[in-house]
């Protein structure tokens, strides 16, 4: 079974998650758990993560069918070193936020040099902040996305990410998320049936299924190879339908969280169940 949903929003509480991914259809969801733009958030209150649970008990979300993404600030690669232990601590605090609301999949952009190191001390950098994360924690993933290879950013290169899982201790704890736009802006052809093949054999030689934890379903408004991150609806970019058709045929991407960031949100509804029908 395939988790469908989208990026839904916390205002008013994280209780509401599981409400808004069940009014527009979805059977997973990904979500914040705390302001993306900020470096630290109040404690989650008891009768918060209480009502958080019981919203999901009542519509029937698993762990398994939610994917969190950690907040935009942080750099587990950051050269600097106090601007690293920020960084840190800020992940930590996104896990123990994970823990407290039984969830299990914390999803990050890995990091980047910002031209001040090298790529490889860069990755190892990444991969010590998990390591660290993972000892201070208990029952959450760090799931890996790829990106679009912007700027000084790491982990548009399946080795690299390889490279960073390479690193970490404790293998059963770390995962991999792909953004299908990420990859294309990346170089990754995902349009074509030839081309959509060729990319997850790759995958899976230098990163391996196993790994696969989670993706994000996004149409790609610039070119392939672009190193441009910008979304589109489903079907009004450059990726196209196609790409998303094969996904849902595909029994390799059951049982994760697979999830829209498309801008429109007033779409996702109709995206969420044309995907469906796809299966």
């Amino acid at each position: 079974m395939k988790y469908i949903g989208a990026h839904v929003a916390i205002a008013g509480g994280v209780s509401n998650a599981p409400h808004n991914a069940h009014e527009i259809g979805a059977t997973g969801f990904a979500m914040f758990t705390k302001a993306p733009s900020r470096w630290s958030a109040s404690p989650l209150k008891p009768s918060e993560i209480d009502a958080f649970k019981q919203a999901m008990a009542e519509y029937g979300y698993e762990p398994c069918q939610v994917l969190v993404h950690d907040g935009y600030l942080i750099n587990l690669g950051q050269p600097d070193e106090a601007k690293l232990e920020q960084s840190r601590a800020a992940f930590i605090d996104e896990m123990r936020r994970c823990e407290q609301l039984g969830l299990s999949l914390l999803n990050f952009h890995p990091g980047s040099h910002l031209n001040a190191i090298g790529i490889d001390d860069c990755l190892d950098r990444i991969a010590e902040s998990i390591n660290i994360a993972l000892e201070s924690t208990r029952g959450v993933k760090a799931v890996i996305e790829n990106t679009a290879g912007q700027g000084t950013n790491l982990g548009h290169r399946f080795e690299q990410i390889a490279h960073i899982i390479s690193k970490v201790e404790d293998k059963t704890r770390v995962g991999v998320c792909i953004d299908t736009c990420h990859a294309f802006a990346a170089g990754y052809d995902l349009s074509t049936p030839e081309a959509f093949d060729a990319v997850w054999r790759e995958f899976d030689d230098i990163i391996g299924f196993r790994y696969l934890s989670g993706m994000h379903l996004n149409d790609a408004k610039k070119g392939l190879g672009s190193r441009v991150d910008r979304h589109a609806p489903l079907g009004d970019g450059e990726l196209g339908v196609r790409c998303f058709e094969m996904l849902m045929a595909d029994d390799r991407f059951d049982g994760i969280p697979l999830t829209l960031e498309t801008p429109d949100e007033a779409r996702w509804p109709q995206e969420i169940e044309w995907l469906k029908q796809q299966q």
